[in-house]
């Protein structure tokens, strides 16, 4: 079947998992710079039964790490950091367990070795942090800093490679002492503006902001039957932070990947870099292996080529994927209310393309 026919059932495949599990999010696809498929489903709000558009914008949830990574590589490229600069150099570290030697470059490639907030890898939850500490209680970038930076290292910095959000957290606030801004208000300037994404910003969960939608994951019966709705307000801090909680349409996000790809937002050197793996995460069953970059994920096949590359994101009421096949010159980005939701669209996604290349 062609691309064309294959986008047709993708749409009646979506529907159909609208229905059947209640999807709600906007999936797009481009290539070259023209949309080939764009639409809506479900409900920004359950509690107004408000619909989702194409124009509502999403808790992109970690996919906002890539937002960091492209900020602090801009002040690579000014010469305020260098990528293998010593931590110690830009943040006084004293009296936590945080290694003075750690670098930028091992902040942005998940090789710190430092200990998460939430260890990810190791199946804990990051709701969970919220439980005995009031989630607004965290506002700012340094208010993270007590999860996490008293607690042991998983390895010493570059002998390992772990998913580490607090990597990000430490490499915005290396960000905000070299240029004494605030994060959010650094990339709302320096990056979301530049690269024309009119739409994006950072929104606090308590105002009444337009076109943002709620995040609501399903409460289910022990049968699995879906019996009601819960918000996500209480599940983490109220606003992003440099390891999550941008938001964007779906449009705004694949603009954001377009003009990193032509080389409008780093130097070229620093441009080439961001698309080429740094370091090997794990292999796969089939053979192939996902390596790091400086926030994307690089998906091999077994002879070594690059697949896709990609960043996937996921939060209580809050579930994003950014995706680009080189081969075929295709953008995806799958964004949903809920923490499920994105995963199902991203696999009928990733077979449609799969079966038209």
């Amino acid at each position: 079947m062609n691309l064309r026919g294959n986008l047709l059932q993708l749409g009646a495949e979506l529907t159909a998992e609208e229905e059947a599990h209640s999807f709600s999010g906007v999936v797009s696809i481009w290539q070259t710079g023209q949309s080939l498929f764009e639409r809506s489903y479900g409900t920004a709000s359950r509690r107004w039964n408000v619909p989702v558009t194409v124009d509502t914008r999403f808790d992109l949830a970690s996919v906002t790490k890539l937002f960091t990574s492209v900020a602090v590589l801009q002040l690579v490229d000014a010469g305020s950091l260098g990528l293998d600069q010593e931590l110690s150099t830009v943040l006084d570290l004293d009296g936590t367990t945080i290694s003075g030697s750690i670098t930028i470059r091992q902040l942005l490639t998940h090789t710190s070795g430092i200990a998460d907030d939430a260890d990810e890898e190791a199946g804990e939850s990051y709701e969970a942090l919220w439980e005995d500490k009031p989630n607004y209680s965290v506002m700012h970038t340094a208010d993270f800093l007590p999860q996490f930076a008293h607690k042991p290292p998983n390895f010493e910095p570059g002998a390992g490679c772990r998913y580490c959000n607090c990597g990000y957290v430490l490499a915005g606030l290396a960000l905000e002492k070299v240029t004494g801004a605030g994060y959010r208000e650094h990339v709302q300037s320096r990056l979301f503006e530049p690269a024309g994404m009119t739409s994006s910003g950072f929104f606090h969960m308590r105002d009444a902001v337009p076109d943002v939608a709620e995040g609501w994951d399903p409460v289910h019966d022990d049968d699995g039957a879906i019996t009601g709705w819960r918000q996500n307000i209480y599940s983490y801090p109220p606003i992003g932070s440099p390891d999550g909680g941008a938001h964007c349409t779906a449009a705004d996000l694949i603009r954001f990947l377009d003009e990193l790809r032509a080389g409008e937002l780093l130097s070229p050197a620093l441009t080439q870099a961001f698309f080429t793996p740094q370091v090997t995460h794990h292999h796969q069953d089939d053979g192939g292996s996902i390596h790091y970059g400086f926030g994307l994920e690089f998906e091999l096949d077994d002879g070594g080529r690059v697949r896709s590359f990609y960043k996937d994101g996921v939060n209580a009421g809050a579930s994003a994927l950014l995706r680009h096949y080189p081969a075929t010159g295709i953008t995806t980005a799958i964004l949903s209310n809920s923490e499920d939701g994105a995963w199902a669209p991203a696999r009928l996604v990733d077979e449609a393309l799969q079966d038209a290349a």
